[in-house]
């Protein structure tokens, strides 16, 4: 085991290691001047030494100060409030007991912006009194002597050792100090690790068992190989077990990653993608699927409506008639619809759509059957934000029209679709306005042993396609897509897919399906 230990050492490692058996006492900078190493590879050294428990650092951080070139300045001229009192002396000692703020500045050599600063110091220092723009030095202005104080004794004691103090600075000067550091743009303050190291008892049997210290090959040249000097090198030794840092490589977002998945999937089993304008009509978005105008999906607790614009138009006049006529009394389907005056102006409503489905019969208005359509896009509802339910969210929507289209078609693309997916899927019935022999999708959870509500689909009823003038069946199917995406990367909060965890994010697999069922 020791043996493999000493092995693995780096050249760098055995340098230090034999400098510390010589004299521990030696700090990093003495060890790299006496190696004729860089200091950083002695510290990186060390830290590896550190962390195989060879030896054992104690880090004593100091700081090192020196002067700005302002406070070079000011330790050659003076501190601008000690300029100040020097030359209301040196006037006073000519008789002049008082002078302008504007003769002041420029007889000390100041800015307006320092005289601004430093006014309140001397006035705290009660060592001037200013009145009607003048400034004249009060009794202890009169008394003070520059030249002695702590402040001036501070920065000729820091320029005297190079401007550079690292050792414990003189008791008298500690208050100053601190005061002093407060205006930090007078110094430069670095911090320095003075680190002293120990040998531990594995190092010490490192030593004891003895090393050469000679150079080591890491990696071999064109020119080693070819002259065939590799043969005469010594290779330094590698721990494959070694932990190795961790990376992190750019990925789509979980969310976004779901979305492209059943976008794949449909476009895979032969249909075609519609896009649309998150902005509808309520004529699309619930009357052309037959949704009364009475409805409480329509309520304004349930829907987002628009104020500005206030209302949309409207499409063809013979669409609005056929649609009118579907709700009030079932047009010539044989129902007998809502029995209920139909408003144009309800239907000119705008909404933040509710739903993807009005992309289906805005498709079906425009395209002749067969077809096979789908679409995903965001939806929104006045939902409370919870552990399961978001205002805005994704849906996807699809509808495949033909002559022999029938409802057990559409069960048979529903369980293909979830089993690309890798889900195990039942169906119940279930109601929705447009749609007859209704069913919801439900998908098998196995680690809650249940199963879970997942989407809606069904027949077109003949209130829907009659306005459209389409005369085949038409299978119709939607689903949530954030519930689909908390089911595969097992999160229990909605939320979760649009916060910014960086630590969730980060553990997530690059591509791929994260379960399946």
């Amino acid at each position: 085991m020791l043996d493999k230990i000493i092995n693995e050492l780096h050249l760098y490692e055995k340098k230090l290691l034999d400098e510390l058996e010589k004299d521990s006492d030696l700090s990093p900078e003495e060890i790299a001047e006496n190696e004729d190493m860089p200091l950083k590879a002695v510290t990186s050294a060390a830290g590896m030494l550190e962390s195989k428990g060879i030896i054992s650092m104690i880090k004593n951080p100091k700081d090192i100060i020196s002067l700005s070139s302002e406070g070079e300045d000011y330790a050659k001229k003076g501190l601008p409030e000690h300029r100040v009192v020097m030359v209301l002396q040196k006037n006073l000692d000519e008789n002049i007991t008082e002078l302008p703020m504007d003769e002041v500045i420029e007889q000390a050599g100041l800015t307006k912006q320092q005289m601004n600063f430093v006014i309140g110091i001397l006035m705290r220092n009660h060592w001037i009194k200013m009145a009607d723009g003048k400034l004249s030095l009060t009794s202890e202005g009169k008394e003070v002597n520059v030249s002695e104080l702590p402040e001036v004794k501070f920065l000729k004691y820091i320029r005297e050792r190079r401007q550079t103090f690292e050792e414990s600075i003189p008791e008298e000067f500690e208050n100053v100090k601190n005061q002093l550091l407060k205006r930090r743009e007078l110094f430069n303050i670095d911090t320095k690790q003075d680190i002293n190291f120990n040998i531990t008892d594995l190092g010490k049997d490192i030593l004891d068992e003895g090393f050469t210290i000679q150079d080591e090959a890491t990696q071999l040249t064109h020119e080693q190989l070819k002259e065939g000097t590799w043969k005469n090198l010594h290779y330094r030794g590698y721990d494959i077990n070694a932990s190795a840092p961790k990376n992190y490589p750019g990925k789509i977002h979980p969310l976004k990653q779901t979305i492209e998945e059943i976008r794949d999937i449909f476009i895979d089993m032969g249909f075609d993608e519609a896009r649309g304008n998150i902005l509808e009509s309520a004529f699309w978005n619930f009357d052309m699927l037959f949704q009364p105008q009475d409805h409480a999906a329509r309520e304004m607790q349930d829907t987002f409506y628009v104020g500005n614009p206030t209302t949309a138009k409207l499409p063809s006049q013979d669409l609005v008639d056929r649609t009118r006529a579907e709700h009030e009394h079932g047009g010539n389907t044989g129902s007998q619809g809502w029995q209920y005056t139909w408003s144009e102006d309800v239907a000119k409503q705008l909404v933040l759509r509710t739903h993807t489905t009005g992309l289906s019969v805005r498709h079906l208005s425009q395209n002749d059957p067969p077809l096979k359509m789908f679409s995903v896009g965001r939806v929104f509802r006045r939902e409370t934000i919870n552990y399961k339910h978001l205002p805005e969210f994704h849906q996807v929507e699809g509808i495949v029209a033909g002559e022999d289209m029938c409802f057990k078609n559409l069960l048979g693309i529903l369980k293909e679709f979830y089993r690309k997916l890798g889900f195990k899927v039942r169906f119940r019935p279930a109601y929705f306005p447009y749609t007859y022999l209704s069913i919801e999708s439900e998908i098998y959870v196995p680690e809650k042993k249940s199963w879970m509500e997942l989407g809606g689909s069904g027949m077109f009823r003949p209130e829907v396609l009659e306005p459209l003038g389409i005369e085949t069946q038409v299978a119709a199917f939607g689903l949530g897509i954030e519930r689909l995406a908390m089911m595969r990367y097992g999160i229990e909060d909605i939320r979760m897919l649009y916060q910014s965890d960086i630590g969730w994010l980060r553990s997530l697999p690059v591509t791929g399906n994260i379960k399946n069922y």
